[in-house]
């Protein structure tokens, strides 16, 4: 069995956010693979679905960013599972806008979600970080998770939240490259092989034909 944690905030005020990627990627998934409807537990929003013989449950925690350890913990504990069961969706400012990256164990790096999450389970779980971009000073980081993705960023998000989705079910059984791989298709499909067909040049103007009568031949055809 595997627990799926999407970080964010809960209420309309935050669902857009930059913050809130994780879980988007939990609604996602949960819409296109037809789990259960979501129901309160574990101070979060989850539901239930299977991929094969695969029991999968999605968690969101309705604790707040910084205290979604308390959540995770809960349901990890209830649900037996070990660190290695659990993978986490969060946001991602050192990954440009667009591109994911796979992660297990490791430190937090100063996500408050993340930090909670070590402080209840440990380490030692799986990451999905969802690259949202930097601001540019760390000083700004607040402030830029806690907004809005801009429209201008609605294509990509949808890509990359469906190639997720595409994904998910080779994650879950342990093919990091194939989910990966998904993402890419959708995010930056490749272009075709095939060129487009080089315009056909003009034909060759004829050659000007030489005019071999002599000069009295030329004064009698001139008086015809």
């Amino acid at each position: 069995m595997k627990l799926l944690v999407g970080l964010g905030n809960p209420g309309a005020k935050y669902a857009l956010n930059r913050h809130n990627i994780g879980f988007m990627a939990m609604d996602r998934i949960a819409a296109d693979h037809g789990f259960s409807g979501w129901r309160s537990k574990f101070q979060g929003q989850t539901c239930d679905g299977r991929f094969g013989s695969e029991k999968v449950t999605l968690l969101k925690p309705e604790t707040f960013m910084n205290l979604s350890g308390q959540s995770v913990g809960e349901a990890m504990r209830y649900l037996k599972l070990a660190p290695e069961d659990v993978i986490v969706f969060h946001d991602e400012i050192d990954l440009a806008p667009g591109k994911v990256r796979l992660k297990t164990g490791g430190g937090h790096a100063g996500h408050n979600g993340l930090r909670s999450i070590h402080g209840h389970i440990g380490p030692d779980y799986d990451r999905v970080r969802m690259g949202v971009g930097h601001p540019g000073h760390k000083d700004a980081v607040p402030g830029y998770v806690l907004r809005d993705f801009p429209k201008a960023d609605a294509e990509w998000l949808d890509d990359e939240l469906r190639g997720v989705s595409d994904g998910i079910a080779d994650l879950i059984t342990g093919d990091g490259g194939k989910f990966l791989n998904a993402i890419a298709l959708r995010v930056a499909p490749p272009r075709s092989s095939k060129s487009a067909p080089k315009p056909k040049a003009p034909p060759p103007a004829p050659e000007p034909q030489v005019d071999t009568r002599s000069a009295m031949q030329k004064l009698v055809d001139k008086f015809r």
